[in-house]
């Protein structure tokens, strides 16, 4: 120890002094007495002793010091080791990982420097001079410094070894930095062997074999397709028949080669583009330069068959609820369909419950049970809670809200129509001025066949706002009246002309014959009197026939009695203004 060496320099230098007979031995001239000489020696021996009590002092004070500073760098090194312990428990550590094989961990970090920055730039630096076919493996080396130690090739620092990073591995600082020196060595020269020349031409080479191997592949699926086409051609000329579907001709054998055919070649693209997504990421994968590219595209394909497969997993659930809902509420229809159908053939009758009811019934009943059921099922639904979802279906309700007034008023008015039964398909109505039977009633609109055969379609809306006449209604419940009206002059008996009308209304086929028809007399004219028969039918879309049969009788009949079917009209004039010839203005008729 330094006070003890001390110690025995000073103790060597007084046995010199004495044993040497320095000069100082003298005095003056000549030379010193035994006495004085013991004397004198014995003060010095006094003063060496002092000198080395005084150096024991300090080399025990010295050793207490360095004890002290030894046991207080153990307290804190096992302090610092028991803390680490507990923390890599929960510290993952930063890899550093070069192309996708990771080297080592990093837990600790140095100078300012986060441990993911000294990963980042070791992998950083390590590509960098794997590419550098130039450098050797062996010029990889560790430079050992008071506190630390690197790791360089030539003069550049790969990554520094710190008492920290040697504490976090549980390692000694030596061991570890040559443990890492030899990981990156090893590395580097992997990377150089893979940027070798031979390396490239070998890549080269197995990307045009891949190219090759895919157009052969193309060729092959093709030429099978071919083969194929013709198979679908020649069966459809030997064996193939029309798809038919209940006496329904779907697809004849021509068509159905067509569409056998398109099902082929949208087969064969599917296929060739399953091999082309599968290829690329190959192509790419050859080279290192465009590797992580080939994994970007391949997961570009793979992340949304995944997303697609997950989201229908996890959908399961949620579909097998709709599913039952769907089941449940299409079992009420077909039970509320078997009571409106038995309604409305009369085989189940429900007081105040018209049969012609069931079926607008039926079909209320099943639009609010479809309504419930969608109302149940949309929270189910894919992207129901999304805003997107949302916000499309409060634009599609807007959209339908603002343009479907006429239609919901025609709706609303159909059903109205329907429970106030002013007509039923079938019957003889006059809607304004058109008078046809009814031959379709729906919610939204009525058609009408016309004497003529004209179909018109009118509104619900227009229904309700108008009067409607319902021949056949009345026909059945009291006899429809039909009649016309015809003038006469006085010159003819009244009585004549009823019977004569009467007559001809009985001959009419379609007039019943009770009640009797009958004539009322309408009008007192200046020249003629009006005359009106009427006459009761039961078949209301018979009545322009039945009219026109009336009008044929009344001829005959009143042709028949030589009673012309003119109403006089007489001009009189001034006396002076008579004509010559009296006898030609008698009488001046005109018809009606």
């Amino acid at each position: 120890m330094p006070a003890h060496s001390q110690l025995m320099e000073k103790a060597g230098e007084f046995l010199s002094d004495a044993f040497a007979g320095t000069p100082s031995d003298t005095v003056g001239s000549g030379k010193l007495s035994a006495e004085e000489r013991l004397h004198r020696d014995s003060l010095k021996l006094q003063e060496l002793t002092l000198q080395l009590q005084e150096m024991k002092l300090k080399e025990i004070t010295l050793s207490q010091q360095l004890d002290n500073s030894h046991k207080a760098d153990s307290i804190h090194r096992a302090e610092q080791v028991r803390r680490i312990d507990s923390l890599r428990r929960v510290t993952p550590g930063v890899a550093v990982v070069v192309k996708e094989d990771t080297l080592f961990k990093l837990y600790a970090p140095m100078g300012g420097r986060s441990a993911l920055d000294r990963a980042e730039s070791i992998a950083e630096i390590v590509e960098r001079i794997g590419q550098n076919r130039r450098i050797r493996r062996d010029t990889i080396h560790l430079f050992e410094n008071e506190n630390y130690i690197d790791i360089m090739y030539g003069d550049k620092v790969i990554m520094t070894v710190t008492e920290q990073d040697a504490l976090w591995a549980g390692q000694d600082q030596s061991d570890l930095a040559g443990s890492y020196g030899r990981i990156l060595a090893a590395k580097i020269k992997f990377l150089q062997n893979e940027n070798s020349f031979w390396q490239i031409l070998k890549r080269a080479g197995l990307f045009f074999g891949v190219i090759l191997m895919q157009c052969l592949v193309f060729r092959i699926i093709n030429w099978l397709f071919r083969k194929l086409r013709r198979r679908i051609i020649r069966f459809k000329q030997q064996k193939m028949k029309a798809l038919v579907v209940k006496n329904y001709e779907l697809l004849n054998t021509r068509r159905l080669c067509r569409v056998l055919i398109l099902a082929g070649n949208l087969l064969r693209y599917f296929i060739l583009l399953v091999v082309l997504i599968l290829t690329v990421p190959i192509l790419f994968s050859i080279f290192p330069q465009t590797e992580n590219l080939a994994m970007k595209i391949l997961f570009y394909i793979l992340d949304p068959v995944k997303m697609v497969i997950k989201s229908v997993i996890s959908y399961i659930p949620n579909l097998f609820i709709i599913v039952v809902i769907w089941y449940c509420v299409r079992y009420l229809v077909k039970g509320f369909h078997y009571l409106s159908r038995e309604i409305e053939t009369e085989k189940l009758k429900i007081s105040g419950f018209y049969p012609e009811w069931a079926q607008p019934t039926f079909n209320i009943v099943r639009f609010l049970l479809y309504a419930f059921m969608i109302a149940m099922i949309y929270p189910y639904l894919p992207g129901a809670k999304s805003g997107v979802f949302q916000g499309i279906s409060v634009f599609v309700g807007l959209i339908v809200s603002l343009g479907s007034s006429t239609v919901i008023s025609n709706f609303i008015a159909g059903f109205v129509i329907t429970y106030m039964r002013p007509f039923k398909p079938g019957d003889f109505i006059k809607v304004k001025d058109t008078i046809g039977t009814v031959v379709e009633k729906t919610p939204f609109i009525t058609r009408m066949k016309t004497i003529k055969n004209e179909i018109v379609t009118i509104p619900n809306s227009f229904i309700m706002s108008s009067d409607t006449v319902n021949y056949s209604a009345s026909a059945r419940r009291y006899g429809l009246i039909i009649h016309t009206i015809m003038t006469m002059g006085y010159d003819v008996p009244w009585r004549k002309v009823h019977e004569l009308l009467i007559k001809s209304a009985l001959q009419t086929s379609g007039v019943m014959d009770d009640p009797k028809p009958f004539v009322l007399e309408l009008e007192l004219s200046d020249n003629y009197m009006c005359y009106q028969i009427n006459a009761y039918i039961k078949d209301a879309d018979r009545m322009p026939d039945i009219m026109s049969d009336l009008l044929e009788h009344i001829q005959d009949n009143f042709h028949d009695a030589e009673i012309d079917l003119v109403a006089p009209h007489f001009f009189s004039k001034r006396e002076g203004e008579f004509p010559k010839d009296r006898a030609k203005f008698r009488k001046i008729h005109s018809l009606e």
